[in-house]
């Protein structure tokens, strides 16, 4: 939940729900502004103000992280749980080394300490490929390249060797060589630590290469969910249709094909599907409430009109929004309600 000025409270992360297996890969996918470095950071419970988490389950081996005190949460951070930030420049603490920021990771989760630290620190350098570790290790985030400084910010995010490493746009603003190499890098990480893998991109490109499953999000929502082969051969949702035409290698001179409109602002969806503005299927149920999420297979969700009407929860929640909140959209009720799909109300990850 985000307080805007003189509007009231607003939902930046509503009703999403998914699953990370052991050793999988989870693209979630989206434009800017639908909400997925929202959804990563109630992950890790670093949304700040004037964000905060009102309410669900954020499940990591059989613990709701909602649940723990911050000191507790300290020690899943990093441990448990690693985070690939988008820039690395601003994640990376330009007053200390590169080493010295891996060696304090180690020592802070009480894996290593003094020179077995720096040993180690240096140890994950050279495991992400970066020549020179030793020397590396002695330098600045200044004084790396962009390419170098997303590889050690993989080594610092991989030095717990925890359970699940959020990526949120790992690729950001590198060329198209070096973002091939850190997604080599990754694959290779994901197979030698056994990791779980959220991939949080706008790429679809890099969503066929790497992941497993995918969830498309909209405006705060996961409107589809599937296996990645799936997604590209029969995609359902007219968004998720938008996105994969969007991409770019038609004949060339044609016109590139673009999803008309943006994404609504925070605190002013419509009252019905929040795609609905700019959806080619448009049709008379749309804009009156949020479609219900329907399974057309048994790992393919979507939450739209063409497949299903709204749920008696979706009637109800936006029976409550509105009671509590005249004057209000619907959908301004929670920030994280991670709700899973058919799991009885759990986001979490499989052991």
């Amino acid at each position: 939940m985000f307080q805007l000025a003189g509007r009231g409270e607003a939902a930046a992360v509503d009703d999403v729900s998914f699953e990370v297996g052991h050793g999988e890969t989870l693209g979630l996918v989206g434009e800017s502004g639908s909400g997925k470095s929202v959804t990563a950071l109630s992950i890790i419970r670093l949304v700040l103000p004037p964000g905060r988490i009102t309410g669900g389950r954020v499940e990591l081996e059989g613990r709701n992280l909602l649940d723990l005190d911050e000191p507790a949460m300290r020690h899943i951070r990093g441990r448990r749980i690693g985070f690939i930030f988008q820039e690395p420049m601003v994640a990376l603490d330009p007053v200390y080394t590169i080493g010295f920021q891996i060696a304090e990771t180690l020592t802070v989760h009480d894996l290593a300490r003094g020179e077995a630290a720096k040993k180690r620190a240096v140890e994950l350098l050279d495991a992400v490929r970066i020549p020179d570790p030793s020397r590396r290790a002695r330098e600045y985030p200044h004084q790396l390249s962009g390419g170098l400084r997303q590889r050690a910010m993989i080594a610092l995010a991989l030095a717990a060797e925890p359970a699940l490493v959020i990526a949120d746009e790992p690729t950001t603003a590198l060329d198209v060589t070096v973002q091939a190499e850190v997604l080599d890098l990754l694959r290779e990480m994901r197979r030698t630590f056994h990791l779980s893998l959220l991939l949080i991109t706008h790429d679809l490109g890099v969503i066929a290469e790497m992941a497993d499953r995918v969830a498309v999000m909209y405006a705060g929502r996961i409107v589809e969910q599937a296996t990645v082969d799936r997604i590209f051969a029969s995609p359902s949702h007219p968004y998720t249709r938008g996105l994969l035409a969007s991409i770019p290698g038609g004949e060339p001179g044609s016109r590139l094909s673009a999803i008309p409109g943006t994404v609504p602002v925070l605190g002013q969806l419509p009252p019905g599907c929040a795609f609905a503005p700019r959806c080619p299927n448009r049709f008379e149920p749309c804009d009156k409430l949020p479609p219900g999420v329907t399974m057309i297979e048994a790992d393919h969700a979507v939450r739209c009109y063409l497949y299903g009407p709204a749920t008696d929860d979706t009637a109800e929640k936006d029976r409550d929004a509105t009671d509590g909140a005249p004057g209000l959209p619907p959908s301004l009720k929670a920030t994280a309600d991670h709700r899973s799909l058919g799991e009885g109300g759990q986001v979490r990850r499989r052991a």
